[in-house]
C-alpha cells in the first residue's frame, strides 16, 4: 500500500502569499491544503503559517476565525509548525508595528521595527530587503538537518527580540545580530521566505518534511 503523504495546514488570515507556499511544501513531498476552519486544522499532521501581511490585521484574522486557540493546541499536541516570516514574529508575546498589539504569546519577547541607524551609527536602509546569510544553532529537528549556514531570502521591517537567548537557533547581521530563526518544542519558525530562497529554502522545506514524517 502506497504511503499518504503528510497533510499540511497553511494558515489563512486573509493575507499572505499561499499558494507559492503550497506549492513550495508540495515540492517537498507534502500535502499542503490551505486552511481557516479549527476544526481542519486539528486533523492536519503539520501546520504552516506563511508570512506576508500586517501583524495586527493577522492577529486579528486569526482570534476571529478561532484559529489562535487551535495553533496553541497544535503546537502543544506535538504537530509540527513552520512560521514563515510573519508567522515567526506572531508566536511573540506583542509587536510594536501600527502600535503594540498582542501575538499569541508562546514565545517571550516582542517584536519591534528596525532601528534608523545601525550599530556604528550609519543610516539603515528598512524595510530589509535581499538575500542575507543565515548561521544556525541548536539541536532541534530542523536546525540538526540543515547546514549550518546558508543564504535566504528576506523582506521585512520588523524583527523579533526573543527574552529567552535559548530560543534563538539561527541568527544574521542587519544594523546588528538580529534572530533569524527561533525554536521552542513543537515549533520552529525562520524571519526569512523559503518559498523564495530557490535550493536554500527547498533545503529548509525538506527539513521540515522530515520532521513531520518523524513525528
Amino acid at each position: 500500500m502506497p504511503r499518504t503523504s503528510p497533510r499540511i495546514a497553511v494558515l489563512d488570515f486573509g493575507a499572505g502569499n499561499l499558494r507559492s507556499v503550497c506549492k513550495a511544501l508540495q515540492r517537498s513531498g507534502l500535502r499542503a491544503d490551505v486552511c481557516g476552519d479549527p476544526a481542519a486544522l486539528r486533523r492536519a499532521d503539520g501546520v504552516v503559517l506563511p508570512g506576508v501581511g500586517a501583524f495586527a490585521d493577522a492577529a486579528r484574522s486569526l482570534k476571529e476565525k478561532g484559529l489562535d486557540d487551535a495553533l496553541r493546541e497544535a503546537i502543544a499536541a506535538g504537530r509540527p509548525y513552520l512560521g514563515l516570516c510573519l508567522g515567526l514574529q506572531l508566536l511573540f508575546e506583542e509587536s510594536d508595528e501600527h502600535g503594540v498589539t498582542p501575538g499569541l504569546g508562546l514565545m517571550r519577547g516582542r517584536v519591534e521595527r528596525f532601528p534608523p541607524r545601525d550599530e556604528e551609527g550609519r543610516l539603515l536602509r528598512v524595510p530589509h530587503i535581499g538575500w542575507n546569510r543565515v548561521r544556525f544553532s541548536g539541536e532541534h529537528p530542523m536546525a540538526a538537518n540543515l547546514p549550518r549556514e546558508d543564504f535566504y531570502y528576506f523582506i521585512h521591517a520588523y524583527r523579533a527580540v526573543p527574552r529567552d537567548p535559548s530560543q534563538t537557533v539561527g541568527v544574521a547581521e542587519y544594523g546588528g545580530t538580529f534572530a533569524a530563526a527561533v525554536a521552542l518544542e513543537g515549533a520552529f519558525a525562520v524571519q526569512f521566505h523559503p518559498e523564495k530562497s530557490q535550493a536554500a529554502g527547498k533545503r529548509l522545506l525538506d527539513a521540515y518534511a522530515r520532521w513531520v514524517e518523524s513525528c
